[in-house]
C-alpha cells in the first residue's frame, strides 16, 4: 500500500491477499480450460492493445494468474495493479479503488460446471476480462479518470447512473474499430465466448460512439445487449469522460 502513496479509506476493508498456492491442479486445469475456449477467437477479434496486454502482462494459459506478478509488470508500464479483494464492492470502494490504479480483482474461480457464466465476477473475468486494457497508457488514464469523477459523484445518483451506462459501453461492453473492422475490447465480451460470438456475427445494432448517446441509453445486465457503441480510438472514451466530468460535476 505504501508503493502507491495513497491510503485508501473505503476500499480497505475489502482488501485481502491472493493465496497462489492455494489453488488446486483442477482449478488450473479449468482456468486453462476458459482460456484455450477464448484465445482462437480473441486473436482474430480481440483489439490489438487487449492482446499486447495480455503479453505484457505475462499472463499463461496454463495457470492462474499470480497477481503480484501481475502488478509487477503492470505497474511500471501504467501504474495501474491487479489488487485482490474480497468480492463485490460498494460503489464508494469501486471508484476510491480505481481513482488509485488499483483494479479490485476476485480470486475465487467459476467451478467446471459454469464455465461459460457466472452471475458475480471471478478471477477470470477479473483479469482475463479486464486487466490487459490497464497495460495500454490512455485505457489506463480513462479509467484511473473515471474513478476520480465517480467519485465525486457519490451525492448524485442520478449522475451516477449515467457515468455507469458510460462504464458499461466501454470497460464493460466495448468494441473499437481497428483496421477497417469491429474488434472488442469490453471485458463482457473479452470472457463470454456466447455474447462475443453474437456481437461478431452482427447480432446487435452497432452504433458509432457519442457521449449523449451513451449516457441516456438504458441497459439490462441479464439480457444479451441489443445495442453497443463503437469508438475509433481509446483516446475518445477518455475525452468522453472529461466531457462528462464537465457537465455533471
Amino acid at each position: 500500500m505504501g508503493m502507491t502513496g495513497q491510503v485508501l479509506t473505503v476500499a480497505a476493508p475489502y482488501l485481502i491477499e491472493q493465496d497462489w498456492k492455494a489453488y488446486t491442479p483442477e482449478q488450473h486445469a479449468t482456468w486453462a480450460e476458459l482460456v484455450s475456449r477464448r484465445m482462437p477467437q480473441l486473436r482474430q477479434h480481440a483489439c490489438r492493445e487487449y492482446l499486447d496486454g495480455f503479453e505484457q502482462i505475462g499472463l499463461r494459459e496454463d495457470q492462474l494468474p499470480d497477481l503480484k506478478a501481475v502488478s509487477a509488470r503492470l505497474k511500471p508500464r501504467t501504474g495501474w495493479q491487479s489488487t485482490p479483494v474480497s468480492g463485490f464492492l460498494p460503489p464508494d470502494a469501486f471508484f476510491e479503488m480505481l481513482a488509485a490504479r488499483m483494479f479490485p480483482t476476485t480470486t475465487w474461480l467459476r467451478s467446471r460446471e459454469s464455465l461459460e457464466y457466472t452471475p458475480e465476477p471471478d478471477i477470470f473475468h477479473d483479469v482475463f476480462g479486464h486487466v490487459p486494457m490497464h497495460a495500454h497508457p490512455v485505457f489506463g488514464n480513462f479509467l484511473q479518470h473515471y474513478g476520480q469523477v465517480c467519485a465525486g459523484l457519490m451525492h448524485d445518483p442520478v449522475a451516477l447512473e449515467r457515468m455507469g451506462r458510460v462504464f458499461w459501453f466501454t470497460v464493460e461492453f466495448g468494441v473499437i474499430r481497428q483496421d477497417g473492422e469491429l474488434k472488442v475490447y469490453g471485458s463482457g465480451l473479452i470472457s463470454s465466448h456466447g455474447e462475443c460470438t453474437r456481437v461478431l456475427a452482427g447480432g446487435c445494432d452497432v452504433k458509432d460512439f457519442n457521449l449523449d448517446a451513451v449516457m441516456n441509453q438504458e441497459f439490462d445486465t441479464g439480457t444479451m445487449q441489443p445495442v453497443l457503441y463503437a469508438v475509433e480510438s481509446f483516446d475518445q472514451i477518455y475525452e468522453a469522460t472529461k466531457e462528462a466530468e464537465k457537465r455533471l460535476g
